[in-house]
């Protein structure tokens, strides 16, 4: 069968869209064949920085002839179906359909249509164009004299040449002949820009590769990838170094080059005075070069660093290295007047005494000093909730009265989120913010601060994605939990919450970021407790009354009044802990059949799905499942025809033993499964309802519930509503599937 192959060939394609864009291209095509009737066996696409390559093996040579009949209305149907059939057939008028007969709905209308099958080279040349002229580029552009007609060829950098050839391997492929903005298709590309710029005649796939490689480009990106790697440890190696590896930079790279060349560069040893993370991002960002460290080192860094060229240079690449080295050196000169300044004295400190004696600073530390500054600035974090200093506030009052609840020291906890934000003002993370956090447990431990507290700056932005580690230091558990909880409670009191895709304020990853801390740290908390509580100390610290344009009323929960908005974020909670328990690989039902309205400890939720799933997974489980199931369905049932269900349960009213026995076992089980759950003892709770599943199967195989004497059977319903009771203690057994 034949096979096809495409080439897209322009000027340099962003690395970041390239992957991307490769995929499009392959899945656009394919899916335009497949809709045209074609098949395939395999489809491939290969991407470097100046071509898009697709190669489809096995495509059918034509698609098939089509036969259809499209039935019609009645022939005596009114003139506006008649044409509505005509339109939906494609017929110029009624006498193009056929008649046909059905001995009960009489005669009707029948279009006969036949399509007969097209050459995939005709398919091809007509899709191809179309599929360039729409392609979803973020960015695209314009070019030449023809750019300046409507309607002219966008490309995200200009197209050059277009390769397209079809054909099976035991012939010769022909050209797919089509033509867009002036470029014809053909067989012609081209090889390495400075390298091998001449043109290369391409039959099909397998020569196209190695012609390609012959013309000095790596065609496949997952090959390039291999090759810098490869070559980039070596040549560590080789000079008594270890590479520092970096996945995300080697992807940008590979798509930064056609034929890789990896070289070597350094700049002075005395720049190895800046910290680690801040040298590596400098030379990661500005010049896309990985860094080295010195042999068997896990921290310190060496003056060496690794750089792609994408040109085999006459002098071996020194010139190239001594370029890129000369630029290496004046952003660490930056980097380093950064560090330096970050560990000075403010210009401005005579202004920061106010704002150092509301946080109890000490101006005569870097860090301190800086925490001042971010105050004293009054730097907005939103309109509506204030500045950074007055939410620092918050997070140092809720961090307080967190930290006896996760086992930490109230002062430590109050001391890091004082200066959790306090590097934001620094000169490196003003160039680097992705480093926040980060530089500023550097400077606290610079300064002398407690190594909790330096730790809880860096850790309470964890955990900023599901892969990411959560903290577990006490101190920075409190600190964490309190910036994550006061940006929730902020927002939800300003009415600014998540809306189907939207997230701006990334509110979902803080709430699952509080339930991944929370459960895995195994530590149980009241949510609406404590949100209730600062929400109080947002209207107080902000000089807003309660009830006014933010507060929304007040709502009973578990016998006191609490907010609104604390109920509907407490919802916001459950919705995030469910996905959590889904990626877990908890089963929803059970999760439905425990969480409700009132559940606001994350901790005693999971411990009860756990024990539940467990429960459910023995015999007594599964038999009791099946009965309180059948007990809640007779129940619903009857309360659905308004049927009289005793309010309390009679014992004389009793006819059978097996009434007594299942009345017993209830009343043992519900004492024993509230004291278990008193003691939040969950798999106690679980055996003391396993004692229900005999007396419970005996009582449906010798009881007939619906007696014929209405008060016997008012005293069943009630036996069967205490069955509910008792087991929904745990959970709702009604919402677990089985």
């Amino acid at each position: 069968m034949p096979d096809l192959l495409l080439e897209l060939r322009s000027e340099e394609i962003p690395a970041r869209m390239q992957r991307k864009a490769a995929g499009d291209l392959k899945k656009m095509l394919t899916d335009g064949l497949v809709e045209a009737g074609l098949t395939y066996e395999a489809a491939r696409e290969y991407w470097t920085p100046r071509r898009l390559t697709l190669d489809i093996r096995g495509l059918t040579a034509r698609s098939k002839d089509i036969h259809e009949e499209i039935k019609g209305p009645s022939r005596s149907a009114p003139e506006q179906a008649v044409q509505g059939f005509l339109r939906k057939a494609g017929l110029s008028s009624i006498a193009e359909a056929h008649v046909h007969s059905d001995p009960k709905k009489g005669d009707f209308y029948v279009a006969h249509i036949s399509k007969p099958g097209r050459a995939a080279e005709e398919i091809i040349a007509g899709l191809v164009p179309d599929i360039i002229r729409d392609f979803p580029w973020p960015k695209s552009m314009r070019w030449g004299p023809a750019s300046a007609k409507p309607g002219s060829l966008r490309w995200v950098r200009p197209l050059q040449s277009i390769l397209c050839t079809f054909g099976p391997e035991t012939e010769e492929p022909v050209v797919v002949d089509f033509e867009i903005d002036g470029i014809r298709s053909g067989n012609i590309t081209y090889g390495h820009r400075f390298l091998a710029p001449g043109e290369i005649t391409v039959r099909r796939f397998d020569d196209y590769v190695g012609k390609l490689e012959a013309g000095k480009v790596v065609l496949d990106a997952d090959r390039r990838k291999e090759i810098i790697l490869a070559d980039a440890r070596n040549l560590a190696f080789a000079n008594g170094l270890d590479l520092v590896e970096d996945e995300g930079l080697l992807e940008e790279v590979s798509g930064l080059v056609e034929w890789p060349v990896v070289l070597m560069g350094e700049f002075e040893e005395a720049f190895l005075a800046i910290p680690a993370e801040v040298i590596r991002l400098t030379i990661r960002a500005n010049q896309k070069c990985f860094v080295t460290r010195p042999r068997g080192e896990s921290e310190a860094l060496s003056n060496r660093f690794i750089l792609t060229a994408n040109i085999e240079a006459k002098d071996g690449g020194k010139e190239i290295a001594h370029g890129n080295g000369k630029v290496v050196r004046a952003r660490l000169s930056d980097a380093l007047y950064f560090w330096t300044t970050d560990q000075g004295d403010l210009p401005d400190l005579d202004q920061l005494q106010a704002s150092a004696e509301k946080f109890g600073l000490d101006l005569k530390k870097p860090l301190d000093q800086r925490m001042a500054r971010l105050d004293h600035l009054n730097v907005t974090f939103h309109a509506k909730l204030g500045t950074q200093g007055e939410r620092v506030g918050r997070i140092k009052r809720l961090a307080e009265e967190l930290a006896p609840v996760v086992g930490a020291d109230p002062t430590l906890a109050g001391r890091a989120a004082v200066l959790a934000k306090a590097d934001l003002t620094t000169e490196v993370v003003g160039e680097f913010p992705e480093l926040q956090g980060a530089m500023g447990r550097k400077y606290a431990l610079l300064q002398g601060e407690h190594p909790s507290v330096a730790a809880a700056i860096e850790e309470h932005y964890k955990p900023q994605g599901p892969s990411d580690r959560v903290p577990t230091d006490p101190v920075s558990v409190a600190v964490a939990v309190a910036d994550k909880l006061d940006t929730l409670v902020g927002f939800w009191e300003i009415d600014e919450k998540p809306t189907g895709s939207k997230d701006p304020y990334a509110l979902r990853r803080a709430a699952l970021g509080v339930v991944r801390i929370l459960i895995e740290n195994r530590i149980q908390l009241s949510i609406a407790e404590l949100a209730e509580s600062h929400v109080l100390f947002v209207h107080q610290s902000m000089q807003r009354p309660r009830g006014g344009a933010i507060g929304r009323g007040m709502r009973e929960f578990k016998g006191r009044q609490v907010g609104a908005e604390v109920i509907d974020l407490l919802a916001f909670f459950h919705d995030r802990l469910k996905v959590y328990l889904r990626d877990q690989g908890a089963r929803h039902d059970l999760i439905d059949a425990v969480i409700t309205p009132q559940s606001d400890d994350l901790l005693q939720i999971v411990r009860r799905v756990e024990a539940l799933g467990s429960f459910l997974d023995t015999e007594d489980g599964k038999n009791l499942l099946a009965g309180t199931k059948r007990a809640a369905n007779i129940l619903a049932a009857e309360e659905k025809k308004k049927t009289a269900v005793a309010e309390t349960v009679e014992p004389a009213l009793f006819r059978q033993d097996a009434e007594k026995s299942l009345f017993a076992a209830v009343n043992q089980a519900e004492k024993q499964v509230g004291e278990a759950i008193q003691n939040q003892d969950f798999s106690a709770a679980m055996m003391a309802l396993s004692v229900l599943r005999e007396p419970v199967d005996s009582f449906f195989e010798h009881v007939l519930v619906n007696d014929e004497d209405l008060s016997v059977r008012a005293n069943r319903l009630a036996l069967l509503a205490r069955i509910r009771t008792a087991t929904g203690q745990v959970a709702d057994f009604s919402k677990i599937a089985g």
